[in-house]
């Protein structure tokens, strides 16, 4: 269903951000923001898990960042190790 809504120029564009930096379109970050509100949740319903769950604000960059160092560390890893 169409609807038409009006919201604060500064508050769209930073939902279009946010929906941009997530991979989301506008609509499915208003559907998921509007069904978590009604909810009564406080947690994102995207499907993330593990630390991206606890972290569900973290900029860009911080995830890249977190993301390289884990990366790096499991590069270091002895599959022997795991044996």
């Amino acid at each position: 269903m169409k609807t038409t809504i009006e919201l604060p120029d500064p508050l769209l564009r930073q939902a279009k951000a946010a929906a941009a930096a997530r991979g989301e379109s506008l609509k499915e970050l208003f559907s998921i923001a509007l069904r978590e509100h009604l909810s009564g949740g406080r947690r994102r319903s995207s499907g993330e898990e593990g630390w991206r769950a606890v972290f569900g604000q973290a900029k860009s960059r911080a995830v890249a960042e977190v993301d390289a160092v884990i990366a790096a560390d499991l590069e270091r890893v002895d599959p022997a190790d795991w044996r």
